[in-house]
């Protein structure tokens, strides 16, 4: 199996190649983000190791590129910043894990073998569904090109549908999704919310809209003029 190591520290990608070469997998070492993400772009990896603070792009945007070029080999990132924003920003990036500078090379290894069990699933950062396009990590939503203004449930409730296109989800089903399971009220709320959202998305010139399955529930579905 074949590893990309994008890492500027010179020592910590010698201990990386080494250990990981000791584990059987074949290692390619970019030393700055842009030769790391020509060289992601251009071959096919079972694992992405990335650093965070790199020369030229840091790691944040390597992977947002990666992703948006729809490459979904997992991605490992490494930050020496033990912050809840750094993580949550590389999460939104499209990274799989991260780990923390120091960390053990065995946990390294463990999380690898995690990440190639999962393989590669297509996991845009952006959703994008006829004329919608949501981004989870901006928690923006917009239809056409212009900003729609959504409440964090309606919001949820619509990333759930653009993230399955086509599939029918039930009232019970979108409530253990975008509510929770201490959630008591009725299923009406879903037809509630479904009504606000197609009140603020739904327009003659859509080429998207929110189905009514009959007897069942609802699901986004695509159509062309």
């Amino acid at each position: 199996m074949r590893i990309l190591v994008v890492e500027d520290e010179v020592k910590m990608a010698a201990l990386l190649k080494r250990g990981l070469e000791e584990e059987g997998y074949s290692v390619d070492v970019a030393t700055d983000g842009q030769e790391g993400l020509w060289m992601a772009l251009e071959s096919e990896y079972s694992v992405v190791v990335l650093d965070v603070m790199l020369p030229e792009i840091d790691g944040f945007e390597v992977c947002k590129q990666i992703r948006e070029a729809e490459k979904w080999y997992p991605v490992l990132m490494l930050t020496a910043k033990d912050e809840v924003e750094a993580r949550v920003k590389g999460l939104d990036c499209g990274a799989d894990d991260y780990l923390t500078k120091p960390f053990s090379f065995s946990e390294l290894a463990a999380r690898m073998r995690a990440l190639i069990r999962r393989g590669s699933i297509p996991r845009p950062t952006v959703l994008v569904v006829g004329d919608l396009k949501l981004d989870p990590g901006k928690r923006q939503v917009f239809k056409a090109g212009e900003e729609v203004n959504l409440s964090p449930k309606e919001f949820s409730l619509l990333e759930i549908l653009m993230r399955h296109p086509g599939e029918v989800f039930s009232r019970t089903r979108l409530i253990e999704n975008v509510w929770d399971f201490s959630y008591e009220g009725t299923s009406n709320v879903v037809d509630q919310y479904v009504a606000y959202l197609r009140r603020k998305l739904e327009r003659p010139s859509s080429l998207t809209f929110i189905e009514t399955v009959r007897g069942t529930g609802y699901r986004l579905r695509q159509v062309h003029n």
